[in-house]
């Protein structure tokens, strides 16, 4: 049976934490020490995206021994890929757009599914469909804040969680935005600290990032 509600207690989760960190991670070995230096900054909620080999492996460690993650996958293209990420325990499933297949198959599974937009015409699509929770994407690209505050007004039912070239000092812009329900960004976690293990220096850039809205 098809679910009513497409993205039911995805609020919730979203409203966790004002950043969600987007984590592409080439080694299952990171991905705990990783995970539990965000989530002790204070930033619980985690989207692993499915852009490496290693990402479902990452994501089982992650939901098994990282006490207070809320998982979820990115990237997601493809009823395969959600259908993994629910099985693999991710709470939320993040898609750059939002294709009719994707759509489609996303009422078949109990994940929620939070669909990219980058116009006013694909945000009120999604919107048809039941999606009054959003990805803005590619954000600065895109528009940046200025943009996205120009859908607050005819589109006020959507609140979107902008993603895509956001830094510690874009994001004030944004949350400055009622639509802005939280926000996507890499920073916390850069590639060479984690290629290095220097997980007391991102869980700082985590609470840093967990300070930003107030």
């Amino acid at each position: 049976m098809a679910k009513t509600n497409p993205q039911k207690g995805l609020e919730a989760a979203l409203l966790k934490a004002p950043v969600v960190p987007v984590m592409v991670i080439d080694d299952v070995k990171h991905a705990v020490p990783l995970a539990r230096a965000l989530v002790k900054g204070g930033l619980p909620v985690l989207e692993i995206t499915l852009r490496t080999a290693a990402a479902l492996d990452c994501i089982k460690a992650i939901v098994n021994e990282v006490e207070g993650a809320i998982v979820g996958s990115g990237t997601v293209l493809t009823e395969q890929q959600l259908k993994q990420s629910e099985k693999f325990g991710c709470v939320f499933a993040v898609s750059p757009g939002g294709t009719t297949k994707l759509i489609k198959a996303a009422k078949d599974y109990k994940i929620s599914l939070l669909p990219g937009a980058a116009t006013a015409s694909e945000a009120m699509a999604l919107l048809e469909h039941g999606y009054a929770l959003q990805k803005f994407f590619p954000a600065e690209q895109a528009g940046g804040a200025a943009y996205l505050a120009s859908l607050s007004s005819p589109l006020p039912q959507i609140k979107f969680c902008p993603t895509g070239g956001i830094t510690p000092t874009l994001a004030q812009s944004y949350f400055k935005l009622a639509n802005v329900i939280t926000l996507g960004g890499s920073w916390m976690a850069p590639k060479a600290m984690v290629n290095e293990g220097k997980w007391a220096e991102i869980e700082q850039l985590a609470r840093v990032a967990a300070a930003l809205r107030s």
